[in-house]
């Protein structure tokens, strides 16, 4: 396997990592939110870094070349692919906007220390190749906002219902998988188990109610560092797909499919903006699912160009809901708030941001939408007719959501609104991207492209291996650069 020059992975790890006991010992408030900006942006920079040194390698995968976790276990734990090794930087800068859009007034109701722990155990799962560490992380990811709903004397009935039944289907599908490896059997059962698993982290329809729940009772902030990064769909990619026949996956896309359909249809009749986020939220989720069950080269391109805008896209809708209610409080949408004049940056970025999730051209969203609905169509034209019907609607209810926030005859604030230097770059940072990767979209969509043929191909040699996290060489050595 080859080996990156410098052990980056390991660093984006650490740095939040002990970032977080430095914070935490130093304690909260404003220079701790100062400290994470800065733990962020250098975990951010390791990410970036690692993506750099593993383009630079031409490869499938790469391992830090100084792994010394990889030394204590005799096994390399944290590998990066062509399919995690953007996620990375995607993920540190999630982190990191999140922190830099904390408004002064809502910094001493952010635990800062929880968040760069939540970081750490995201870019640790984003980049675990064992198994079994993948599954130990998904189940202690869970941990963190049922602490914070708890500090905030929140009721945490229906989030400890749905995540316990999920580490539940994932422990017992992993432990069967394992077991039936042993006896040569089909792992029909465990592969049963880990989609129901998979499909309720990522809150598909009818297991999507803790997703609202979540946003209700935890701060926002919390709530899109927990879903916004689609760790679901890593999960569906590394334990789901590997192991699955085609016609189990192909009924997990019908699931999915409807799931966007109904969550579009769900966001366009919201009248509180954190519930009507969630919808939208689940909706574009479910179309990369969509994608990633199709397990066509085309649809699977697509399905990760989406993934990647998805996040990005989001990401920049939520923090400006989040802004906004920093700001006014939580926002109606039963009526016009006419904070157009107050806030034109927020109103700008607002649009900016829920256009490229439904792929408006110029946009990072737009190749990968239209690839999805290609690949879609290739296997049901039904399928793809779907797909364009859930975008449309949800381009429908972000429109209906601009107009009812920002147009209309407001009352004006004696206090200014305007956004702070903090969050203008955090605007920035999300803004760039979403922008370059619709006006130069050629490198995204050739590396997941080839990423897709990869997995696809991985797919087809691994037929019902056990242990999904194994590489396969021939995928590499076959679709060269």
């Amino acid at each position: 396997m080859s080996e990156l020059h410098l052990p980056w992975l390991e660093l984006s790890i650490l740095i939040p990592l002990f970032g977080a006991g430095w914070v935490g010992w130093s304690g909260e408030g404003h220079s701790a939110r100062r400290h994470t900006i800065a733990i962020c942006t250098m975990a951010l920079l390791s990410a970036i870094g690692e993506w750099i040194d593993f383009n630079s390698l031409g490869t499938f995968e790469a391992h830090d070349h100084w792994d010394l976790i990889g030394w204590i276990f005799h096994r390399e734990i944290f590998v990066v692919d062509e399919l995690s090794a953007p996620l990375l930087p995607l993920a540190a800068l999630i982190c990191l906007v999140t922190v830099l859009s904390t408004t002064k007034n809502k910094v001493d109701r952010v635990f800062f220390a929880q968040t760069l722990v939540s970081e750490a155990m995201l870019l640790a799962t984003f980049s675990c190749r064992a198994s079994w560490v993948l599954v130990g992380l998904l189940a202690v990811a869970t941990v963190p906002p049922w602490l914070e709903m708890r500090r905030r004397g929140r009721c945490t009935r229906i989030y400890t219902l749905h995540m316990g039944v999920f580490l539940g289907l994932l422990m017992s599908g992993w432990s069967l998988l394992q077991w039936t490896h042993r006896s040569g059997e089909i792992p029909l059962l465990a592969g049963a188990l880990l989609t129901a698993a998979v499909l309720l982290r990522s809150g598909i329809v009818p297991v999507h109610c803790w997703i609202t729940d979540l946003f209700e009772k935890a701060s926002f902030g919390t709530g899109i560092l927990f879903v916004t990064p689609l760790t679901g769909a890593y999960a569906v990619m590394r334990l789901v797909l590997p192991i699955s026949p085609d016609w189990a996956l192909q009924s997990i896309a019908v699931l999915s499919l409807w799931t966007a359909v109904y969550a579009s249809g769900m966001a366009l009749v919201q009248s509180e903006s954190r519930r009507f986020f969630c919808y939208l939220f689940v909706s574009h989720s479910s179309l990369v699912l969509v994608g990633l069950e199709l397990a066509t080269p085309v649809g699977l391109a697509g399905a990760l160009c989406v993934w990647l805008s998805v996040g990005l896209s989001l990401t920049g809708f939520a923090l400006t809901l989040r802004s906004i209610e920093a700001r006014i409080g939580r926002t109606s949408m039963a009526d016009f708030h006419g904070l157009f004049k107050q806030m034109p940056t927020l109103a700008g970025f607002f649009l900016l941001t829920g256009l490229a999730s439904i792929g408006f051209p110029a946009t990072i969203g737009f190749v990968g939408m239209e690839l999805l609905v290609e690949g879609a169509v290739e296997v049901y034209p039904l399928v793809g007719t779907m797909v364009v019907v859930a975008a449309a609607l949800n381009g429908i209810a972000t429109l209906h959501a601009y107009f009812r926030i920002f147009t209309g005859r407001g009352r004006l604030s004696a206090v200014p609104l305007l956004m702070g230097s903090s969050e203008r770059v955090a605007v920035l940072a999300l803004t760039l991207p979403i922008l370059l990767g619709g006006l130069l979209p050629q490198f995204q969509v050739a590396s997941r492209y080839h990423a897709a043929i990869a997995l696809t191909r991985q797919r087809q040699l691994t037929d019902v291996s056990p242990v999904p996290m194994e590489p396969v060489e021939d995928a590499a050595e076959e679709n060269p650069r």
